[in-house]
């Protein structure tokens, strides 16, 4: 069981696929749902300071190095995007329109994003991560239901069938 807990944290982790991947692996893998959902929550959340405090200087730094120049300035141009897209659609309700942005588990609209374009934003370090942690909260919620409407109808399927 510890190996399967370790997948699902460290997967949750992982920019893009995030807790949209995670949650549907360790349920997948037969967790708890209460386990996954923690796990999945904390591990994405975890890089979330970092990300604010460190991604946006590190990105603007490599933008213009060899190798890694284009990957960097993709990234730096994605949180500008993002940043302002929220900006201009919030208006004053930035801190709502983040917690929804990260809500909503679509590619791209994760934690790991959401930091990012808080931090372009120069969104104070405690909005943003209340807002971010509001969204991840409710994107588990919806990938837990999701996943769990998937393999409840795949059970089902499998078991009229065998």
């Amino acid at each position: 069981m510890f190996g399967k807990c370790l997948i699902t944290f460290l997967v949750s982790m992982v920019p893009i696929v995030e807790l949209r991947g995670a949650i549907p692996i360790g349920l997948g893998m037969g967790l708890p749902l209460a386990t996954t959902y923690a796990l999945c929550i904390v591990g994405n959340m975890l890089p979330v300071p970092f990300i604010f405090f460190f991604a946006r200087k590190v990105l603007l730094w490599g933008c213009d190095k060899p190798v890694i120049g284009n990957f960097f300035t993709y990234c730096v141009k994605k949180g500008e995007k993002g940043g302002k897209a929220l900006q201009e659609k919030a208006g004053r309700g930035l801190f709502l329109a983040l917690l929804i942005f990260v809500g909503i588990p679509l590619p791209g609209t994760g934690a790991w994003t959401g930091t990012l374009a808080a931090s372009f934003l120069d969104m104070d370090f405690k909005s943003s991560v209340i807002a971010v942690m509001g969204g991840v909260l409710m994107a588990g919620i919806i990938m837990a239901l999701a996943s769990m409407g998937l393999f409840g109808a795949l059970g089902t399927i499998f078991r009229v069938t065998a």
